[in-house]
């Protein structure tokens, strides 16, 4: 029973211990991470750590083997296909990774997967196989250096100028196809052709090693190679041509420096070979600006040379402006406090030192300038003439307006005010409306040109509520208008000031206070009631006659731009061909229109500026400067003709209601002697100008010589329907008349032409004499002076009337009036045989007259004879009253005066002719001059005259 007991106990454990033996308690066990590596072109992949999968289930069959490895994808989902595992044991669990196929370090470099093992399960089939976890496996390609060097291109061209040595010409470069920096890095270059003056760095870069000559070797050609890391020689060599250029020094070429120009050339190309070199640096934007700087030039450039009112009618400005600046006279001493500057124009300037020099405008000028529509112009420059503004001046930083114009004016039945002021670089216009009802208002222009020093045209045109400013010709819209609140309303009184404004606290008092002075020059200050001037108007005035300008626009390149400042002295040109603005530049021109341009040197200055693809490299081009020279103009040769040395009418012909035309055949040539552009100035015909109809006269003075004209016997007549209609200024004094305006030669012809002279009945006058000249360009080129001496033909009957021989008595008592004529005459001698028809009428009278007289003298000597035949027999009483011939004394004085003046020579007269001189030099010829004297001494010794 025992032994039973024990057996089945015994085969109990027996089936226990088998059944243990059985069971897989536990799962394989693998690292987390592996890094493998694997050579290319290889598939064998060596892990770090070694593949090992253990199972605590050892040493138990099946339960405790390795029975294989699987791959699953990694995270990018690479590696599934590529690589396996398996067991080399599975006792140990050793295992092998491996790839699929050869693997290609250029396609992958790198590859990622897990892998995760499993043993053998409970028997053979695998029943209760267990899976260990998954680890991840990096599995890097090494590189084989089995590709070599190929260059990017198999030619490398460049140029360079010669005669300089560069950091790099050119760079060549090569690539390697391998995927590890040891075998894909290109480790250096060579130049395996001898004997060239380059060399190549480990970057591939190619520089000279001495400077090159074209005139040697115009072309380098040579070859380089490449090497990698792996010591793996480029493929195929490269070959390298270098161009030497000639040297070239990028700027303008063809600038000179110094440029002629000829007046009344027209317009004249500044750089008619000027181009621009860039030594084929790649620019895309060329701008220059090119300068003529005339700021010492009158008013900033040349101008008419005509005064301001004669240019506004030239203009076409509608008349009925007031100077308010006029030159000082007795008319108009309001200026003459004012200290007045040289101009190189016509114009008169005056210097304002914010102080003491103010103008005062009567009220008989004030008060034709009622209204609220009118437009005020002026030209001003501030600082003065030598003095610069202040820099706080400049910035705006002055405490004090300064105040240019400061107007109250009466309307209808209230007053208005207005001040024109500059504040720092502010003009403000200060306007009210009504100074006793409506509210002032402001109107402020921020303008860099009112602080700049310089010389601008200002013209504001006022219908209020609308201002309207021009500045040199360019509008200009208020900057702000606002309402200035509480200011004390100004007095109503009329009144207007230049260069300063009144104080309202002091202005009933005697002496006014003057405050906020301007400090600057003024010229040309004008006021035209009513409506305002047209843009054109206002463009004329302030229009330069000389500045730069573009030839032809249809000419310019597509791309180019051309912009030109007001005044035409900045010139901007704009493009991005080379070539195109080559062009351009050619067709910069100066003009001026002017004939008689203002001489003198105008500097000039170019700028350029560059903008490269390469900023880097771009080019950087110096300022040129030069200068433009215009040179002396050839001065006219204004001539008056048609008019002879004398002119003798009968006297009854002055004595008319009309009077007798002075010069009614008057011409006037001028004529220029040296050769104009006459395509430029659109005429046709010859290169001498002769300007009889387009020229243009400013002023033509008539004076008597000697004593002024008496205006009880004598007058000058003028057409005053014809001065009025050509808007021209007369003067007409006892002294001279004065005509002047611009106006053509043709009008100062018809105007001179009318100009008459008259007597007063029973004047007596003999002769007078009269000096004709003209000017133009404000007297800056006159003409010949045109002498003519009036003879007054009188009748023999008139020449006895002795209200002429009291005339003649009174014109004698005056030698002082003679010398001065005598002296005055300037006539050169060839003219002198021109004025025997004149004296020759005169002379052929008072022969007359005397033969007649010698008749009647002989008749009475016969008489005498006979008479003393028949006293002589008819006795002593009869023979008392006899005439006695032999005490007879006959004076003629045959004109000594005027034959004097004519300068008859006594050796052409003859013997008699020389008795009669010497009779009419006598002392009772001197006394009484232009009778004939009959004295008869008689025998009681008393001398009697008949």
């Amino acid at each position: 029973m025992d032994r039973m007991n024990f057996l089945s106990f015994l085969l109990l454990c027996l089936t226990s211990v088998a059944n243990c033996n059985k069971a897989n308690k536990h799962k394989p066990w693998i690292e987390t991470e592996y890094q493998g590596i694997v050579m290319e072109n290889d598939n064998t992949v060596l892990l770090n750590p070694p593949l090992f999968a253990l199972d605590k289930d050892a040493p138990l069959h099946y339960a405790g083997e390795i029975c294989g490895f699987r791959v699953h994808n990694g995270p990018s989902g690479s590696g599934s296909v590529q690589f396996e595992a398996v067991v080399l044991d599975r006792s140990t669990g050793e295992g092998l990774v491996r790839s699929k196929e050869p693997l290609d370090c250029e396609s992958q470099r790198e590859h990622s997967f897990t892998i995760q093992a499993y043993d053998c399960g409970e028997g053979p089939d695998g029943v209760n196989s267990k899976k260990s976890h998954k680890a991840t496996v990096h599995v890097r390609v090494n590189d084989v250096n089995e590709f070599s060097p190929v260059f990017v291109e198999r030619r490398y061209e460049a140029s360079v100028p010669e005669g300089r040595l560069f950091d790099r010409i050119v760079r060549v470069e090569a690539l390697d196809a391998d995927c590890s920096p040891q075998y894909s890095q290109i480790c250096f270059y060579d130049i395996i052709t001898p004997n060239v003056p380059f060399a190549i760095d480990n970057d591939g870069n190619i520089k000279n090693t001495e400077p090159l000559d074209s005139k040697r070797q115009r072309v380098h050609t040579f070859w380089v190679t490449a090497f990698d890391c792996g010591k793996n020689r480029a493929q195929a060599d490269a070959q390298v041509v270098v161009t030497v250029k000639p040297s070239c020094k990028p700027g303008w070429i063809g600038w000179t420096k110094r440029v002629e120009y000829t007046p009344g050339s027209g317009s004249i190309p500044l750089f008619p070979s000027l181009h621009l070199e860039t030594c084929e640096e790649t620019v895309w934007n060329i701008q220059a600006t090119v300068e003529l700087q005339t700021g010492h030039i009158g008013k900033g450039c040349d101008r008419d040379s005509y005064s301001d009112r004669s240019v506004r009618r030239l203009c076409g400005a509608v008349r009925g402006e007031v100077d308010l600046l006029p030159p000082p006279s007795p008319a108009a001493n309001w200026t003459s406090v004012l200290p007045t500057l040289p101009s190189s124009d016509s114009s008169l300037v005056f210097s304002f030192n914010g102080s003491n020099h103010v103008a005062v405008v009567p009220n008989s000028v004030v008060s034709a300038l009622s209204g609220d529509h009118f437009t005020l112009q002026l030209w001003m420059r501030r600082g003065g003439a030598n003095i610069q503004p202040s820099a706080t001046q400049s910035r705006g930083n002055r405490k004090e307006e300064e105040t240019i114009v400061c107007s109250t004016v009466k309307n209808d039945d209230s007053y208005s005010h207005y001040s024109l002021s500059v504040h720092g670089c502010r003009l403000s216009l200060f306007y009210w409306p009504d100074v006793s009802a409506a509210r002032p208002v402001k109107f402020l222009w921020k303008l860099e040109q009112v602080c700049d020093s310089e010389w601008h045209h200002l013209s504001l045109s006022v219908q209020f509520p609308s201002v309207t400013l021009y500045v040199d010709g360019v509008t200009f819209d208020p900057a702000l208008i606002h309402d200035n609140g509480a200011i004390p309303n100004p007095a109503p009184r009329q009144r207007m000031l230049i260069g300063a404004c009144w104080d309202n606290i002091t202005c009933f008092c005697t002496l006014v206070k003057f405050v906020g002075g301007y400090h600057g020059l003024l010229s040309g200050v004008t006021v035209r009631p009513g409506s305002v001037e047209p843009h054109s108007v206002v463009e004329c005035l302030y229009a330069c006659r000389e500045g730069l300008d573009f030839g032809d626009l249809e000419t310019l390149g597509s791309g180019m731009k051309v912009h030109v400042n007001p005044s035409q002295s900045v010139l901007v040109l704009e493009g991005d061909d080379i070539e195109s603005f080559n062009r351009a530049v050619q067709q910069v021109t100066y003009r001026n229109s002017l004939r008689f341009a203002t001489p003198g040197v105008r500097p000039l200055k170019l700028t350029t500026s560059l903008r490269c693809f390469n900023e880097e490299s771009c080019l950087s081009l110096k300022q040129l400067e030069g200068y433009l020279v215009v040179l002396q103009p050839d001065a006219p040769q204004i001539s008056l003709s048609g008019v002879g040395p004398h002119l003798a009418r009968p006297a009854p012909e002055f004595e008319g209601p009309r009077g007798v035309p002075l010069f009614p055949e008057l011409r006037i040539v001028c004529s220029l002697s040296h050769a104009v552009n006459t395509a430029a100035q659109g005429m046709e015909g010859g290169a001498l100008m002769s300007d009889a109809v387009a020229h243009t006269l400013d002023g033509c003075e008539v004076q008597p010589l000697g004593e002024e004209l008496n205006p009880e016997r004598e007058e000058l007549l003028v057409d005053m329907d014809v001065v009025r209609e050509r808007g021209l200024d007369i003067i007409n004094t006892t002294a001279y008349i004065a005509i002047t305006g611009a106006e053509s030669i043709s009008v100062y012809e018809d105007v001179l032409r009318s100009v008459r002279y008259r007597l007063a009945r029973g004047s007596g006058r003999f002769e007078r004499r009269f000096r004709l000249s003209c000017s133009e360009m404000n007297g800056r080129y006159t003409s010949n002076e045109l002498t003519l001496e009036v003879n007054f033909l009188h009748s023999l009957e008139s020449l006895y009337h002795p209200s002429h021989l009291l005339a003649s008595q009174q014109q004698f008592l005056h030698p002082s009036h003679h010398s001065g004529e005598l002296s005055g005459h300037t006539l050169p001698n060839p003219h002198r045989n021109s004025v025997v028809p004149g004296a020759a009428t005169v002379i052929i009278m008072v022969c007359v007259g005397f033969l007649v007289v010698m008749v009647i003298l002989g008749v009475f000597r016969i008489r005498s004879i006979h008479r003393r035949g028949e006293g002589s027999r008819g006795g002593a009483k009869e023979g008392s009253n006899q005439w006695d011939d032999s005490a007879l004394t006959i004076i003629v004085n045959p004109m000594e005066s005027y034959e004097s003046r004519m300068g008859i020579s006594a050796d052409t007269e003859g013997d008699g002719e020389e008795e009669e001189e010497e009779a009419a030099e006598s002392p009772d010829d001197a006394s009484d001059d232009q009778r004939i004297i009959i004295k008869k001494e008689g025998r009681d010794g008393n001398a009697r005259r008949y």
